[in-house]
């Protein structure tokens, strides 16, 4: 706009007459002085136009970003709005996950608690059937002592039918209930009460009849007593007086002519032999019973010391070569000696306490039966080294092998032999363990490892009979050789054979030290296998249940097969010269 101007007044300018511009030159300079200032107004009318749209172009661009912000404003209230809904639906999504999640874990609290309430239901009825079991095992161990005494039955003149019907009916009770259970699952608590009261009865019928068989016998010696003292009396009168001298133990036993009725009762002079066995032992005990009942920390210490001295060489041995053997005999020498011995890296010896020799000698006596209990019964050639370590204990030190007779003998009783007596007014627990039985908790063992125990008991006798140490006086007697064991073999088959045990030990002592009875008695010997296998085989036979023939079998065979070699093989294992020159 104003360029415009400027460009209409220097028109005019120009088309004045050259005349007035030649006469007007001060004029002139006025014009100049004023188009300068026009052109200042017009420069400022420029800048100013220039700083308007500047202010256009501005305020043009702040309303594009109000516009843009207001559209920002827009899309962000959307996003928000959005997020919002977003967040709502995640929130409802939480919600209905966590009662969801409520529901499965309530479900699963639910399935956990039926689980377990199975669990439980399934426990406590595996647990019913195996009380189940044992109260059978021992019902059926019942019975069979029932049977057991049916041999007293033509012996005694007593009808035992009824306890026998009765023992029948208990087992096939309890049979009948565990036949029930595996069929329906478990037993139930009443399954178990009636099986408890059925094997409750059976005890009481047990002791009822032990008591009649105790009653009877007592009646039959009465009566016996009775017809000897008359015998006698008439012999007496008839002969006179005779002296009476026991025979030898060799020609004891049922070798020669035999009475039809076996004895039930062992010889008295046995009897008194294992009698004063037992109060010796009872006697060393109440001499040390002052260390083992000490609260003294010395004196227990030194209980330890001597006890684990005594012991753990007994524990070594085993089929180790002779020069070992023989560092273990002189190891238990020295002890028993009164000479210091290495153990647990300490030094030992009797002399630490005046109790220690009877200490020592019992427990090592104890060691040494309880080796042939576990050790032999589970590793029959191990009889034979712990048997010659034994030997030469005992021909040192007589008082040690008194102890393990009377170890043994009260452990394994029919090592005497001797079958205890069932006495009027005895626990049945008292009477199992008197017979040998392990009672924990008032349940018998097994039978089984019964007559695994007696087995091992009775072939480390067999061994020990027959074995002298190698390095002691071979001029002096063994201190309990072979002539013990023909005792032994006599008197046992001048008793009635008990079903399953007799057989077992049988066989065991024959195959340990047969070989070295028939070299020893020979003819006498064979006499006395012909008289297992004509006489006793069918009395044993008469009362072996047809589930424990096993045992009988066994020995049969082997005496069948020995009397058709006419030999008794040597036992495996047995110590030879090879042996001790390793």
């Amino acid at each position: 706009m104003g360029h415009v101007e400027e460009l209409s007044i220097t028109a005019e300018f120009k088309d004045q007459p050259e005349r007035e511009r030649a006469g007007a030159r001060p004029f002139q300079e006025g014009l100049r002085q004023w188009q300068e200032e026009q052109e200042r107004k017009v420069r400022a009318l420029s800048e100013m136009a220039s700083e308007q749209l500047k202010r256009f172009d501005e305020r043009k661009e702040l309303k594009h970003h109000k516009e843009f912000q207001d559209l920002r404003e827009v899309m962000e209230q959307s996003s928000r709005e959005a997020l919002g809904q977003q967040e709502k639906l995640k929130a409802e999504h939480r919600h209905r996950a966590k009662i969801l999640n409520l529901k499965l874990r309530e479900a699963e609290q639910q399935r956990l608690r039926q689980a377990e309430q199975e669990r439980l239901r399934r426990e406590e009825g595996q647990g019913r059937l195996r009380s189940l079991y044992a109260l059978q095992e021992e019902v059926l161990h019942l019975s069979q002592q029932l049977d057991a005494s049916d041999q007293h039955r033509d012996v005694l003149k007593l009808d035992l039918s009824a306890f026998l019907t009765r023992g029948n009916q208990l087992c096939g009770l309890i049979s009948g209930i565990i036949r029930a259970a595996s069929e329906n699952g478990f037993p139930s608590a009443e399954d178990q009460a009636v099986a408890e009261r059925a094997l409750q009865e059976m005890r009481d019928l047990l002791s009822d009849l032990q008591q009649e068989i105790s009653r009877a016998c007592e009646e039959k010696r009465r009566q016996d007593e009775e017809e000897a003292q008359a015998k006698r009396q008439e012999s007496l009168m008839q002969q006179g007086p005779e002296v009476h001298k026991e025979s030898p133990a060799p020609s004891q036993g049922p070798a020669g002519k035999q009475n039809e009725d076996l004895q039930v009762k062992v010889q008295d002079s046995t009897m008194q032999w294992y009698q004063q066995l037992q109060e010796a032992s009872g006697q060393c005990v109440l001499a040390f019973e002052g260390l083992t009942n000490s609260k003294d920390s010395q004196a227990k210490k030194i209980k330890m010391d001597l006890q684990k001295a005594a012991t753990i060489p007994v524990s070594q041995i085993s089929t180790i070569a002779g020069s070992k053997l023989k560092e273990v005999f002189d190891k238990i020498h020295s002890l028993l000696s009164g000479k210091p011995v290495q153990s647990g890296g300490r030094s030992v010896s009797v002399t630490l306490s005046p109790q220690g020799l009877d200490f020592v000698q019992y427990k090592l006596a104890e060691k040494f039966v309880k080796q042939g209990e576990e050790e032999v019964a589970s590793h029959h050639e191990a009889a034979f080294p712990i048997a010659v370590v034994a030997s030469g204990i005992w021909e040192l030190h007589p008082r040690v092998g008194d102890l393990i007779l009377a170890h043994l003998h009260k452990k394994c009783p029919y090592s005497v032999p001797f079958y205890p007596a069932f006495r009027e007014g005895m626990a049945l627990e008292d009477y199992q363990r008197m017979l040998g039985y392990q009672v924990k908790d008032s349940k018998m063992e097994q039978q089984d490892n019964f007559l695994k125990r007696m087995s091992g008991m009775i072939r480390l006798y067999a061994a020990i009979i027959q074995l002298r140490w190698p390095y002691g006086n071979r001029q002096e007697i063994h201190p309990h050789g072979l002539n013990h064991g023909w005792r032994w073999l006599a008197q046992i088959l001048n008793m009635e054979p008990l079903s399953d045990v007799t057989a077992t030990l049988l066989f065991d002592f024959l195959e340990v030290c047969g070989n070295a009875l028939m070299k020893q008695y020979q003819a006498q010997f064979w006499k006395m296998v012909l008289l297992i296998k004509e006489d006793y085989f069918p009395r044993i036979e008469a009362i072996t249940s047809s589930g424990q023939m096993g045992s009988f079998i066994r020995l049969k065979q082997f005496l069948e097969k020995c009397l058709q070699r006419k030999e008794i093989p040597v036992p495996k294992g047995f110590l030879t010269s090879s042996f001790w020159r390793s």
